[in-house]
């Protein structure tokens, strides 16, 4: 009887232990499964990012090949000049061309390819300005400050004396300026009324000297604004009085001279070399 009990006893031992290596087997069975499938899934990923990769490799040596093939083109050399811009070999072409245009004076002091641009826009910009307007050449001026185009108009082109109404002789002037203007999207703009040291007659609007050329200058940038559709936001108006002056104020002439609004534009290279292919 005691056999039969330690028989007993020894198989459900062995029957145990039996089961807990088997449900073991199992669960390291199901691991090994969960392993090698997620290893196939990653090496499926892995072979599709090398896809991407290789596709991505080949269209940048495809675009570097059409880059060095654009470079072999004569026409398609570009220049780097100073600060401001890149400029190709065919607005070159044209930069000479509207140099052939240039006082000769002004040309023998530009020793830059900068220089040579400032003199081209310039040229460029004045004669466009300058077109069917009744007044001399010194009436409007443009100079180029390596990134800032400053064109100065005389106040007789602009207002009557001592008003700040703009008078509509300057329209075909602003409609050329409102273009520029609106040639470049990010430009900004800064309206400057100067006046002379004469005290203005005051009057129920027109304080004093300051009062005249703040007015002139926030006239100037409503009529761009309404007429000419400038966006407000990118246009400053700025009122200098009579303190800065381009000549002393001695006489007439030097007077009528300080009597000037001055606009400050940020140029746009290209837009103004189109402006000498239309000159071309």
């Amino acid at each position: 009887m005691k056999k039969v009990m330690v028989l007993s006893a020894l198989s459900i031992g062995i029957l145990a232990t039996s089961c807990v290596s088997k449900k073991k087997y199992v669960q390291l069975q199901n691991e090994y499964d969960n392993t090698r499938s997620t290893l196939t899934k990653t090496q499926v990923e892995k072979e599709e990012l090398q896809a991407k990769y290789n596709s991505i490799q080949d269209r940048v040596e495809a675009y570097n090949t059409k880059i060095n093939s654009l470079k072999d083109e004569s026409d398609a050399k570009f220049e780097t000049v100073g600060d401001v811009a890149v400029i190709s070999e065919n607005q070159k072409k044209q930069m000479r061309k509207t140099l052939q245009n240039v006082d000769p004076q002004k040309l023998a002091n530009a020793k830059t390819l900068q220089d040579s641009i400032n003199l081209a826009v310039g040229y460029s910009l004045t004669k466009s300005m300058r077109e069917n307007f009744d007044g001399n050449d010194e009436d409007i001026d443009v100079n180029i400050d390596e990134t800032v185009v400053m064109i100065s108009v005389s106040d007789k082109l602009l207002f009557n004396s001592g008003s700040y109404r703009v008078s509509n002789k300057a329209n075909s002037l602003l409609e050329r300026l409102a273009a520029v203007i609106n040639s470049e999207p990010a430009i900004e703009v800064m309206i400057e009324g100067h006046t002379d040291d004469r005290t203005v007659k005051q009057g129920s609007y027109i304080k004093d000297n300051w009062d005249l050329s703040t007015e002139r200058a926030t006239a100037i940038i409503r009529k761009l604004a309404d007429d000419y559709n400038v966006a407000p936001e990118k246009m400053i108006a700025a009122g200098r009085s009579s303190y800065k002056p381009l000549v002393a104020n001695d006489s007439n002439e030097n007077r009528a001279a300080n009597r000037r609004t001055r606009i400050l534009i940020l140029p746009n290279l290209d837009k103004f070399f189109a402006l000498m292919s239309k000159e071309g």
